[in-house]
């Protein structure tokens, strides 16, 4: 009997494997990335003509608006078109971000400090904790979503890559962590509050006394924490990592040598300057009167420390990397420094290239409406399913997934949501509190950012593994990412369903039921 299963658990792995490497074959048949977002806004402008001749709309639930497409071939619509397409490429997000964070980060790599930085992690980690240890990284940075992106998942990659692993398992394990971190951390982060203004918004039009406190899902996120931490680390290593098998590029790797004695004393300063940079910035939002604490509230999770973060980590960067360099002597006038930025900067083309009309789409995509609609329509339809209880609970992570493949924004689809959920569940015979109906959809929106171009930072994502290999494309970004979507969703859903048999508060002020 033992026998028979050990075959048809073999059978199962290699069936599974086979199965990604059919979406890896089939997604990297597509156009170049930068192509099929270029298709895909024409597509969007011809659906958005198709559909608004059959009338296809929807109320808000908000307000009751009737929400119409906006026909992209009209003459408003082109003329839109015509005067945005610079503005939706300047105003993308990605765009900025990046480029602002390559000022510090193009120097740690010019003046060898990311090389240092890694050689010392190598040399002083068993190999055996650096899968992990780069999934909690991830999920830490959920803190400033941005550093994230920009900045672990290529150091994800890089790491693994230097310790002779494929660094497109570093790729993946890094962006299972950050990507969890929306929904699973040890830290409240920015996005909390926003989250539960808005579920406050929707709990008041059955109770107007009721308010969702920003940590009313903390508890829960510190127990996801762990489940995206160890069923990451595993599949990083017992499944992603087997089926990609050796890296066979060309691309050069960190050699992993001892550090000299003038390494390790520019580590040490770099290290230095870094805290006192991280305590100048304490300063600044500790105490009440803090300067990047919110002039008028007070608050620190929503305040110009949080909102100017991107500029905080490309300082972060520059310091230690300035200090570094400076000790090294890999710096040594004015003219070094910026050869070091500019050399960085300079191999940003094909990102630029695609971002511009990955901007395009997304943005018309937008103002179409098309995304918008798709939202409600797919809201109102499950609420007319009729489920109760823990299964409509699943059905909306469900749900909540599904809607993130077509709109980026988690503040904008948690406002289209969180009416129509948030006061349902609340209408039942034994009603659910809106935090775990905002606990279910952030987890909803963290698998499937792993597998979205919708999601904003997919196009760095794919820039980063062209690093490793040109051939690499959207196809080789979502097979890798599969696994993750589908166990890591299993093993999250399964905590869920947990905590509401047992009743445990979600967070402080979170209890499962209204009542409880």
């Amino acid at each position: 009997m033992k026998k028979n299963w050990g075959k048809i658990r073999n059978y199962s792995n290699k069936a599974f494997i086979k199965s990604l490497d059919y979406v890896e074959v089939v997604g990297n048949l597509l156009p170049h990335p930068a192509s099929i977002f270029a298709l895909l806004a024409f597509f969007v402008i011809l659906l958005s003509w198709v559909t608004h001749l059959i009338g296809i709309s929807a109320t808000h639930p908000v307000d009751g608006e009737v929400i119409m497409v906006n026909n992209l071939i009209s003459s408003d619509g082109i003329r839109w078109i015509y005067t945005n397409i610079l503005d939706n490429f300047l105003k993308f997000p990605p765009l900025g971000y990046v480029l602002v964070v390559m000022v510090g980060i193009g120097l740690a790599e010019g003046t060898g400090l990311f090389n240092v930085m890694i050689r010392a992690l190598v040399l002083n980690s068993p190999p055996r904790i650096i899968t992990a240890a780069v999934v909690l990284a991830g999920i830490i940075s959920g803190l400033a979503v941005e550093a994230g992106y920009v900045v672990l998942i290529p150091l994800g990659a890089m790491i693994f890559h230097a310790l002779g692993r494929h660094p497109m398992a570093g790729l993946a394990a890094a962006f299972c962590g950050v990507s969890g971190g929306f929904g699973a951390n040890f830290f409240i982060g920015s996005i909390d509050p926003i989250l539960a203004g808005i579920s406050t918004s929707a709990a008041q039009l059955i109770q107007e006394d009721l308010v969702v406190n920003p940590a009313v899902n903390y508890y829960f996120m510190i127990a996801s924490s762990f489940v995206v931490l160890f069923v990451g680390t595993w599949l990083t290593d017992k499944v992603v990592e087997p089926r990609l098998g050796k890296y066979e590029g060309q691309t050069e790797k960190f050699t992993i040598k001892l550090l000299t004695q003038e390494e390790n004393r520019g580590l040490k300063w770099a290290a230095i300057s870094a805290i006192l940079f991280v305590v100048l910035m304490a300063l600044t939002v500790i105490p009440e009167n803090g300067i990047f604490r919110d002039p008028e509230t007070g608050s620190v999770l929503h305040s110009p420390f949080f909102d100017g973060i991107i500029i905080g980590i490309m300082v972060l960067f520059f310091i230690p990397s300035l200090v570094y360099g400076l000790i090294v002597k890999t710096i040594r006038n004015d003219k070094d420094m910026m050869k070091h930025i500019i050399k960085s900067m300079s191999g940003m083309g094909s990102y630029i290239v695609l971002v511009f009309f990955a901007a395009q789409f997304v943005y018309f995509f937008n103002h179409s409406n098309l995304g918008l609609i798709i939202a409600i329509k797919g809201a109102a339809g499950l609420k007319e399913i009729g489920f109760t209880g823990p299964a409509l609970i699943v059905a909306f992570v469900l749900l909540s997934a599904f809607i993130n493949m077509f709109m980026g924004s988690a503040s904008a689809k948690w406002a289209i949501i969180a009416p129509v959920f948030i006061p349902m569940l609340m209408l039942l015979d034994n009603p659910y509190h809106p935090g775990i109906t905002q606990a279910a959809f952030r987890i909803g929106d963290s698998l499937t950012n792993l597998i979205t171009p919708m999601m904003s930072y997919f196009a760095l994502i794919v820039t980063f593994a062209q690093k490793y290999d040109e051939k690499y494309g959207i196809g080789t970004i979502i097979s890798t990412m599969l696994p993750y979507t589908i166990f890591l969703g299993i093993a999250w859903i399964a905590l869920l369903v947990l905590w509401m048999f047992l009743g445990i508060p979600l967070g402080p002020d979170g209890p499962i039921f209204l009542n409880g």
